[in-house]
């Protein structure tokens, strides 16, 4: 039903992905379940965005860690070397997730209360500087091509709340080696320097032609029938079994160091959206 909305145009890709997110147990009130939206771009250079080049957009077909050709092979390679002694662990591509407690937090780490969140989950102090949420551009490189331990999507906020992207109350978030202050997020050209603006085209490039003809294809890794099994292993989009609902019986588990550790690396490190 939401499917046949969306096409006759009667709600947003906004909406409809929030729909989608509800309906896979993903809620505000739960940043280890946190509503989980795509990166959409892949231009962070121009002064001005054209939505009509398919250049300006993320491949919505492929999962973060396929979106260059490089970091695909290594992934792939991963999955087909992989050896596990014990046996207790499957081939996966990605041991680290695209939605966790700590990734929102640091999306969000200028504004209360996730501030404090992020804090707590830092153990008192701020991350180093060079690994902060600092440019939206670096962030994306990161999580598309540079860094094989990063394939992290977006956050809702990224397409309605300027606010996030500011640094309001001041925070002193250290310096960069290269003696960068941190402070604002910096942002795309194309944004002018106004997370206003930044949001604004950000949201208009979610609800182009070029993206409603292809969000279905980011559905189906996330979502749907690409997320687990066969398809899942083709997509390249296996990641490790504890991110998976219903793979560990926790109860079962008659060693309490490992009970508490498997708690731990699924509360920290983030759950797959139940498949709809």
């Amino acid at each position: 039903l939401l499917s046949v909305f969306l096409k006759r145009g009667e709600i947003s890709n906004f909406q409809y992905l929030m729909h989608l997110n509800t309906l896979a147990g993903r809620s505000y009130n739960d940043l280890m379940q946190y509503p989980v939206f795509p990166w959409i771009l892949a231009d962070y250079d121009s002064e001005e965005l054209d939505l009509t080049n398919p250049k300006t957009f993320r491949n919505l077909a492929k999962p973060m860690g396929a979106q260059t050709e490089d970091r695909l092979a290594q992934y792939k390679k991963r999955y087909k070397d992989w050896e596990d002694p014990n046996g207790e662990t499957p081939a996966y591509h990605y041991g680290t997730h695209y939605s966790s407690a700590m990734i929102v937090a640091s999306y969000l780490v200028r504004m209360e209360p996730f501030t404090q969140i992020f804090l707590r989950l830092q153990g008192g102090h701020f991350d180093l500087a060079d690994r902060m949420f600092h440019s939206v551009r670096e962030a994306w490189f990161s999580a598309s091509k540079h860094n094989m331990a990063d394939v992290k999507e977006l956050i809702p906020e990224f397409f309605y709340l300027p606010e996030f992207l500011l640094n309001s109350n001041n925070f002193d978030l250290g310096c960069k080696q290269n003696g960068t202050k941190l402070g604002d997020v910096i942002l795309p050209p194309w944004a002018k320097g106004d997370p206003r603006e930044f949001i604004r085209v950000h949201r208009e490039a979610l609800e182009c032609d070029f993206v409603s003809a292809h969000l279905h294809e980011w559905i189906d890794l996330i979502f749907g029938y690409k997320q687990q099994g066969p398809a899942a292993v083709e997509a390249v989009n296996v990641f490790h079994h504890l991110f998976y609902e219903g793979q560990v019986d926790i109860y079962n588990i008659n060693d309490p160091l490992k009970e508490t550790a498997t708690i731990g690396f699924i509360n920290n490190f983030g759950q797959i959206p139940k498949q709809v």
